[in-house]
Order: C-alpha cells, then structure tokens, then sequence
C-alpha cells in the first residue's frame, strides 16, 4: 500500500510519515507549500505538486488547509485515489463540493482522528438522547493553542452536531451561541453554546458540559500528543482502500455504525 501525505513538512504530516512506515506500509511521498523546509528523510519523495501524489499513491492524507479540500478531493476523484481528509473549518460551499467528490472516489472526513474523540462523539449523541433539550442546557468548551485560526474547533463543531442528532435534528436547527459578549438576554431553550478559548500550545482540549438546575454531566476529552491524529488517520488509509465511493467518517472506520 503506498500512502501520500499533503504538507509531509508540517508537524502533523512528519508524524503521519513515521506513522506510515510503523504501520508497515509505503511513504509514496508527499507535497510541501513553497518555502516550507523538506523532510530531511531522503526515503520520503518530495513531489513537485498534488496531481503528481495523487498519480503517484493508493490513497493519500491530507491534514494541510480548509483552502486545499476541495482541490484535492477532485484531485482524487480523477484519479480514482481515496482520500483521508483531516483538515477542519471547511465552509458550506466547501463541504458540499467535497460531497460531491465523494460520489465518485471514497473519501474519509473527520473532525478529528483521534479514536478516544470519536468515542466521545457517540457517548455525546447517546447522553443528548436521554437528557431533553428542554431541562438540560449543552455548552461546549474548547481549548487550543494560540496558532489555531478556526473557532469553534472541528471537533468542537462535531460535538455539536452528536448533540443535535441525539435530539433529533441538525446544529443549524437546534441553533448555535457562540461569542456571548454583553447584555445578551437570558439563554435560549435548546441552543448549544460554544466557547473558544486559545492560549499557549494547547493540543486540544473538548468539554462537553449538561446544565440542569439540579446537576451537572461533563464529558471531557485532552489531547497530549498529536501522535494520536496521525494513528487514526493511518488506520483511516489502511481502511478506505477498495471501499465503494461515498463520505465516510471516523465512526464508520471504528466499524461504530
């Protein structure tokens, strides 16, 4: 299995390489932006473009930009490469459009790759089930380090939508609030609230808090090491090989659905 990494320079693509060559699979190489210092690992191909890792690889990860989704997602739709898609803050438009792609190759997309995460995610969507929009207030609190330019995070915005689905409906139904400042009048029944916090080199940390008047559930998850990512979405690669088209997630990786 020869495995592509986009942005093979950056910190999550040198994890994702070591975590390829672990993993017993072939690095076929990968992409780096202009002025990005290459790998110093000689055995790690540097491509001049993505249309060369996509001709070049079985599947190929990419954990880049919001900006290099859709690009990339057509990209392997045309060659017929899956796609592990790590990166988060894609719009609408963008996510529609890579939608579209997935109809044609088999692309896995997640907010996070982290398997504890994705636990996570379920339990959230099971507690939301069982305790009604109506006494139990959600809020969400997220942490990041100071570099991070989305907010709400990915993950953040997934643990979102598990508790929408618990309930019965999407996060654009259920309604977000986000950014509270001032006099914002008392809270709305059945919203989920957002709160970004950024500071440091926080990994990530994701709180997903239940609020009734007379107790509390929080559901909590810390990320210490990147590393974590990098094995999920190997794990992802290794998965998606010769599965029919179609926009997978995490969940159906974990074989969770």
């Amino acid at each position: 299995m020869r495995i592509g990494i986009a942005g093979i320079a950056g910190r999550m693509g040198m994890l994702l390489a070591e975590e390829v060559r672990r993993a017993g699979a072939t690095l076929a190489g990968g992409t780096t932006r202009p002025g990005n210092r290459p790998p110093s690992d000689a055995t790690a191909p540097l491509l001049g473009d993505a249309a060369a890792l996509f001709a070049a690889s079985d599947v190929v990860i990419d954990f880049t930009h919001a900006e290099e989704a859709v690009p990339h997602a057509i990209l392997a739709a045309h060659h017929g490469v899956p796609l592990v898609l790590g990166s988060s803050g894609l719009s609408a438009e963008q996510t529609r459009e890579v939608a579209e792609a997935a109809a044609q190759v088999a692309v896995v997309h997640a907010a996070n790759f982290a398997p504890g995460v994705n636990l996570v995610l379920a339990l959230a969507e099971k507690l939301a089930a069982a305790l009604p929009a109506e006494g139990y207030d959600a809020e969400i609190v997220e942490m990041h380090h100071r570099q991070k330019v989305d907010a709400p995070s990915g993950t953040a915005i997934a643990l979102g939508r598990a508790v929408a689905a618990g309930r019965g409906m999407t996060l654009e139904e259920a309604g977000m609030e986000s950014g509270r400042h001032g006099h914002t009048g008392a809270r709305a029944t059945g919203t989920i609230g957002f709160a970004a916090l950024r500071g440091g080199q926080v990994i990530g940390e994701h709180t997903l808090l239940f609020a009734a008047a007379t107790e509390h559930i929080a559901l909590t998850h810390r990320s210490f090491d990147r590393r974590s990512y990098a094995v999920g979405a190997v794990r992802a690669a290794q998965w998606v090989i010769g599965r029919k088209p179609g926009l997978y997630s995490m969940m159906d990786v974990l074989g969770m659905r």
